[in-house]
């Protein structure tokens, strides 16, 4: 959001990423921060991943540690299948000085593409394709992603809930 300014927890150690649900992860992360953070400060938690239709929802909560190489183990999982149904989704959870909590959700609902495509961006952004474009997320680019992605979704949706105190 335009009025926020954003900077690292500076910790070696971070709360595992082991629930069940992105809403979760996030929420153990913010009140981590909350906990260690500067008491001035508001404190976010973030958690997201790649849901596919045809694995059930999976790799989901467990995204980032699904594979070692996540592109090439989702592209291999759908192999054969022309169901390449997917969405993007990220929590955040924003903890006041004074303890509040607020939650922003964001989804970004596409397809898996066939192979990698475009060089910009991280993680499955080289295979989704955003529901209403024809290039994946790497092709996009930063700027469209800044603006349009699950994690923009997600702090438009969290500024909102901020701004409406719930």
């Amino acid at each position: 959001m335009p009025d926020w300014s954003i900077s690292l927890v500076d910790e070696a150690v971070f709360p595992d990423e082991d629930a069940a649900t992105y809403y979760e992860n996030a929420r153990a992360k913010a009140r981590f921060g909350r906990a260690i953070g500067d008491g001035d400060a508001w404190i976010l938690g973030e958690d997201s991943g790649i849901e596919a239709e045809a694995l059930d929802g999976r790799p989901g909560v467990e995204s980032a540690r699904w594979a070692s190489d996540g592109v090439a183990a989702l592209l291999a999982a759908l192999e054969g299948t022309d169901d390449r149904r997917a969405r993007y989704v990220c929590e955040l959870v924003g903890v006041s000085p004074d303890r509040q909590e607020f939650r922003g959700t964001g989804i970004l609902p596409g397809t898996i593409a066939r192979e990698p495509r475009g060089d910009e961006g991280f993680g499955y952004d080289p295979i989704f394709v955003p529901e209403g474009e024809t290039r994946t997320v790497a092709e996009l680019g930063n700027e469209w992603k800044s603006g349009n992605s699950h994690r923009a979704r997600a702090a438009r949706a969290l500024d909102e809930a901020i701004a409406a105190g719930r």
